[in-house]
């Protein structure tokens, strides 16, 4: 448990800071709200909320794999956490190097919507229960999910039991940190007009959904390829379990 609460630390509460009752919460013999942002407005985590929708059990883990998706190839961020809260919600979760000011991670999401998702709401969570923990009403667990794992989870609410903390610290010890080169990078190639496409031959396009779907890597490459990308591999999030 101490190498879980470490690895928290680490990447998503401000340095030298451990709220109380924090085992217990990982144990599930209490349930508190862990706040990201320290008194002086400052947090290390950008913690976004996809929460299920009525009509479409599966859409928020689809469109949780779009920003995964961009924050990496797009702004060449390491690959972020993704959980299950125990509800109805998925979560991704982003590590700062240095913390920031609260305001900066709202102009960041203002920037990434404007970019790439106009019509999606992305919205960081000033205060999380930390998984693993124990949904104070459903009873089911949240837990840090393998990414590759994520639409197995689509409609549902959370694990029956609890997840082994030698699994959930596996899926925290390889994350990193963005750097805040990194971050002020990203937010100055948001902020920047996007240039005009340059006019080629047409290029066929890519089926929908090419990096999350049905594509081979061979087909991943060649449409990289064609848009002058030459690619380099990570974790790319599936929307299929």
């Amino acid at each position: 448990m101490e190498k879980l609460i470490a690895q928290l630390i680490r990447l998503y509460l401000m340095s030298g800071t451990e709220p109380d009752g924090l085992a217990q919460h990982l144990l599930g013999q209490q349930t508190v709200s862990t706040p990201l942002v320290s008194e002086d407005g400052f947090t290390r985590a950008i913690v976004i909320d996809f929460p299920r929708a009525a009509e479409d059990e599966t859409r928020n883990w689809s469109q949780l794999c779009e920003v995964a998706n961009a924050l990496q190839e797009k702004l060449d961020f390491p690959a972020p956490a993704v959980s299950i809260t125990g509800g109805s919600a998925f979560r991704l979760w982003l590590s700062l190097y240095e913390p920031v000011p609260i305001a900066e991670v709202g102009r960041f999401l203002s920037l990434l919507r404007a970019a790439y998702f106009p019509d999606l709401p992305l919205h960081a969570s000033g205060a999380v229960e930390l998984p693993p923990c124990q949904h104070r009403e459903t009873g089911k667990w949240a837990a840090f999910i393998h990414p590759g794992m994520g639409a197995a989870f689509a409609g549902e609410a959370g694990l029956d039991v609890p997840p082994p903390a030698a699994a959930q610290l596996a899926f925290l010890e390889g994350l990193q940190s963005i750097t805040p080169a990194r971050f002020e990078d990203a937010m100055a190639a948001m902020h920047r007009p996007r240039a005009a496409a340059p006019v080629h031959a047409p290029v066929a396009a890519p089926p929908d959904g090419l990096l999350l779907k049905d594509a081979t890597l061979e087909d991943i490459v060649r449409h990289l390829h064609a848009l002058g990308i030459e690619p380099t591999f990570r974790h790319v999030l599936p929307c299929r379990g």
